[in-house]
């Protein structure tokens, strides 16, 4: 390895990508490729942009990077410094259209979705069309470019409610999901994206592989994400008391940036086509009040505390799962493990922003 670099304008992702870089991963297939990633403005896929670019910089690997955003400004200001290098091209396109990109390219990362459980109840259309008309879009275009390697970012959310015994849940678990309730447009969707991918891959060939991130979080979230984790943070950098909108029973587990990203590129590098694989991390296991708890103790100076209060806001529909916990040996037999504790990575991201 050569020394670290300043590849972003904030240090803690910098820091990040260099440590990504820095994982046991195969860079070396990706010398040359040209990759599209459609969403590439989103949270997650942005620093997939990130570490490719920091690959050119680095190592001279000669990838081309096809950032594809719905929104130009938006995509503009995101990738303000690198517009001007010869190896970032800027596309503006929707996937719910047909694809109408006159590029070559190697490699589609399919990013493109409504995350937010705010969307769910507001825009449940716009939800799931991305995971269903995008993904067929963009395996049509792949297919028609000639990629050899086709990523599709599914989700936790295709498991529905497991029965405990099934928690931490494997990548066969599967429980129930009531497909008449309005929230479900993106478990849905997100399920039948991944059976548009083998279909697209049993038919006419294109290797697919799924990664199903569960709770992810770092720096450059939005922090009116609408996700209670999204809302502590915001809390903690205008150090504002936490507030509780439910018992804070619900657990989950949390998984830094970096550690999810480093997982991503090792699917796409060395997974299995046809397969899926949880991304996760099983020992950032804590209930949503004891997350709360932890990160105002992060920040004792600040004399913050959480209050619990009833929510009566409307719009957000809440997840009924009460539990949501990864079994990560499918993705561990690749080589992953994670690096970030719960403590380093909220004060990661905390300070990120600061």
């Amino acid at each position: 390895m050569t020394d670290s670099l300043s590849f972003h304008s904030n240090s803690i992702v910098s820091e990040d990508i260099n440590n990504i870089l820095g994982q046991k991963i195969d860079w070396e297939r990706l010398k040359g490729k040209s990759v599209l990633i459609a969403g590439a403005g989103g949270f997650l896929p942005a620093y997939l942009v990130y570490v490719l670019l920091a690959l050119n910089q680095k190592f001279q690997f000669g990838i081309t990077v096809f950032a594809l955003v719905r929104n130009e400004e938006k995509g503009k200001k995101k990738f303000d410094t690198f517009l001007h290098r010869a190896d970032f091209h800027l596309l503006i396109q929707d996937v719910c259209s047909p694809i109408e990109i006159n590029q070559k390219v190697d490699v589609v990362i399919h990013a493109a979705s409504q995350a937010s459980p705010k969307f769910y109840g507001s825009d449940p259309v716009g939800t799931l069309k991305a995971n269903v008309l995008g993904t067929m879009n963009l395996l049509d275009w792949a297919t028609k470019q000639g990629a050899s390697q086709f990523l599709y970012f599914s989700s936790s959310e295709v498991y529905g409610s497991v029965s405990s015994e099934k928690i931490p849940t494997t990548e066969v678990d599967f429980g129930y999901l009531d497909p008449t309730q309005v929230r479900a447009c993106y478990a849905e969707s997100k399920r039948m994206g991944e059976n548009i991918c083998v279909s697209w891959m049993h038919q006419y060939g294109l290797p697919v592989v799924m990664v199903r991130p569960f709770h992810t979080y770092g720096p450059g979230m939005a922090l009116d994400d609408g996700r209670v984790y999204a809302d502590f943070i915001a809390n903690m950098v205008h150090k504002q008391n936490i507030i509780m909108k439910s018992d804070g029973t619900a657990v989950r587990a949390f998984c830094y940036i970096s550690d999810a990203v480093a997982a991503f590129f090792l699917v796409l590098l060395k997974g299995e086509a046809g397969q899926a694989y949880n991304v996760g991390n099983e020992t950032g296991v804590s209930s949503i009040l004891n997350l709360a708890n932890t990160l105002v103790q992060l920040f004792p100076r600040e004399s913050l505390k959480v209050i619990q209060m009833e929510n009566k806001e409307s719009g957000y529909l809440k997840s009924p799962v009460s539990q949501v916990i990864p079994k990560t040996s499918k993705l561990k037999n690749l080589g992953w493990n994670a690096q970030i504790s719960i403590e380093n990575g909220f004060l990661r991201t905390i300070n990120s922003y600061t």
